[in-house]
């Protein structure tokens, strides 16, 4: 079974279409197709149900998508472990990272990690957290950041561990509240980000074990548009300490979410048993100076 036709197959279920998926591999769109069509008559059954847009696995496409993954993982593995072995000098970092906390956590990292490694070039992913636990998965990056808790497939080293804040119009009843517990909020509606982002699953997840299920007033994966929609009295937004604080603005107030509701707590992840590359293992290393017990500065210092 040749792994560039698996590539293929898995690129049009990546992307959501043949043409999405040549762009994605530098191939042409016929040759695409081919590569699916060589795949199916190889396995001798239909892979894509492709009457529907985008295209969706058949039960054998979903098997075969499944398994394909861990294959061309374990490729990528063989390459970056044989490319050590023969010692190059050069190398990526393919690092995935999400919107909400990524500037104030691992940007002044990135300066740091370019004078101790010149010749290593950072492969940049920017999504949400959700987006990033699949592609590490994958194996289309090394390591990825995510919210806890982490799930079972990786493994994974603690960042920053933060309050969340609760952004409030300054009319809102508990506006001057010095700290707020989950339960008091059951009544206001909550301006969540979009879905890829893990917060939304820690805050709902701490709702329902309080006993309900927050009303969503709007989603959105900008944090300027979220406190703007607060300001406007929409409803309330969540921020992790280190963001809200910057980003601070008049019709706004900040008020602690007590953590024995929720944290925001970063870690980078990888895939269990997966081999990190001597890129990936300086980047952990570096962010273990930084952050060596998981905790933001201004929480050391405070």
């Amino acid at each position: 079974m040749d792994l560039r036709t698996l590539r293929a197959f898995c690129e049009v279920l990546r992307q959501g279409g043949f043409s999405q998926a040549a762009r994605a591999i530098h191939a042409t769109q016929p040759t695409v197709s081919k590569a699916v069509r060589q795949l199916e008559d190889e396995i001798g059954m239909p892979l894509l149900d492709r009457q529907s847009h985008p295209p969706r696995p058949t039960q054998a496409g979903e098997v075969v998508f499944r398994r394909a993954q861990t294959m061309l993982a374990q490729r990528d593995d063989l390459v970056a472990e044989l490319q050590e072995l023969r010692g190059l000098k050069r190398g990526v970092l393919r690092l995935g990272l999400p919107t909400l906390g990524s500037s104030v956590l691992f940007a002044p990292l990135f300066a740091q990690f370019r004078s101790r490694y010149p010749g290593i070039e950072i492969s940049l992913a920017e999504h949400g957290s959700r987006r990033l636990e699949d592609m590490v998965q994958s194996g289309d990056i090394e390591l990825g950041a995510t919210l806890t808790p982490v799930p079972e497939a990786f493994e994974y080293q603690p960042v920053a561990r933060e309050p969340l804040m609760v952004l409030m119009p300054p009319d809102h009843p508990l506006a001057r509240s010095r700290r707020l517990r989950l339960a008091e909020l059951r009544d206001t509606p909550f301006v969540l980000f979009e879905s890829g982002f893990a917060l939304n699953q820690v805050l709902i997840s701490a709702c329902e074990r309080v006993g309900y299920t927050p009303v969503t007033a709007a989603r959105s994966g900008q944090i300027d548009f979220i406190v703007a929609l607060v300001a406007s009295g929409l409803g309330i937004g969540f921020l992790p300490r280190l963001v809200a604080e910057q980003r601070q603005q008049a019709g706004v107030r900040l008020v602690a979410l007590d953590d024995r509701d929720a944290v925001w707590e970063m870690t980078l992840i990888w895939r269990r048993g997966g081999y990190l590359s001597h890129a990936a293992l300086a980047w952990l290393a570096l962010n273990r100076e930084v952050y060596p017990s998981g905790e933001a500065e201004q929480d050391r210092a405070s």
